[in-house]
């Protein structure tokens, strides 16, 4: 077998040198949700490849795949530094942006990342990570090499009941998957038409699925369409962003507070709102005043009930 991991040594394995990555970090974020630590590495998959990795300083040890779709997969063409440089002159950014040196936005495949993300409203990192998991397991495809199971296509969920999804530990959450799936598979929407779409008109097509609303479509852009500049607006971002504004100020609706994210981020908006969420979830990122964070998330958290049902959440 392959030191790298429980893969065959007939599979394509080697090192990549990184400039700047953090695969602990990176994989540890809050942006993708199956991979799991084995062997003094990570074992996953990258769609249906199965893929073991093992990071030692800049050099990248893998086994399953090629280095170009490690490349493309963990987005290793950004350039960190220019990021890093757009939000010099915002104190907290700048802190955030140094701390989190190797964190990369990745480029998940787009119905993977797009279905992981209906999981998401009111749940923890963790609590999705058991969704996903328990999808992969009980529809997912068995993959040699590796215990993680792929992502069940659109198609095969399609064809499940929400009884049957809501015994993954789905909640009211299965009937958002269960009718965008159906949607998918019978051709009514294609995740891949939003690559060409300008960013609003690819928020608003994910938006008309079930299941997605504002903050989720941003992620999904985010995390698979490469749009760097969005802000998911959850109840972490939204803390944080109130944060920066003056105690007198007026609390913003979702959407403007968004649209102030972006302004106030720049052009990589997106990669630094993933420093700070980071920051903030391995408790480090000290916020300039703490005043009305409370009435900042009302609003936030008032949108995701209005979508759903906490009782059917726990049905």
């Amino acid at each position: 077998m392959n030191h790298l991991g429980n893969l065959p040594v007939s599979v394509p394995s080697g090192t990549l040198e990184c400039s700047e990555f953090d695969l602990a970090m990176t994989l540890g974020s809050g942006q993708t949700f199956h991979w799991t630590e084995m062997s003094g590495g990570f074992t996953g998959c990258i769609g249906e490849v199965p893929v073991f990795l093992r990071q030692e300083g800049r050099f990248l040890h893998y086994s399953g795949t090629d280095p170009e779709m490690l490349r493309y997969y963990f987005s290793m063409d950004h350039d960190l530094e220019a990021v890093r440089a757009s939000c010099e002159d915002h104190p907290a950014s700048r802190a955030a942006s140094r701390a989190c040196k190797g964190l990369r936005i990745m480029r998940q495949p787009h119905w993977e990342c797009l279905a992981t993300f209906i999981l998401s409203p009111m749940k923890q990192v963790a609590h999705i990570r058991q969704m996903s998991l328990a999808l992969r397991k009980n529809y997912g495809k068995k993959l040699k090499g590796t215990p993680v199971n792929s992502f069940p296509t659109a198609s095969i969920l399609a064809m499940a009941t929400e009884e049957d999804l809501r015994k993954c530990g789905l909640g009211f959450r299965a009937k958002g998957l269960l009718e965008t799936s159906r949607r998918i598979a019978s051709g009514d929407f294609s995740p891949e038409a939003l690559v060409m779409m300008e960013t609003g008109a690819a928020r608003d097509a994910l938006c008309s699925l079930p299941g997605i609303g504002r903050k989720v479509a941003n992620c999904i852009l985010l995390f698979s369409y490469e749009r760097l500049e969005t802000v998911p607006v959850d109840v972490w971002i939204a803390r944080i962003l109130a944060s920066f504004r003056s105690s007198g100020s007026k609390p913003l609706s979702p959407p403007r507070l968004e649209a102030y994210g972006e302004k106030l981020l720049g052009p990589y908006a997106g990669y630094i709102q993933q420093y700070l969420f980071h920051q903030a979830r391995t408790g480090h990122l000290k916020l300039p005043f703490q005043g009305k964070l409370s009435v900042a998330t009302h609003s936030i958290k008032k949108a995701s009930r209005n979508q759903t049902s906490l009782k059917d959440d726990q049905a």
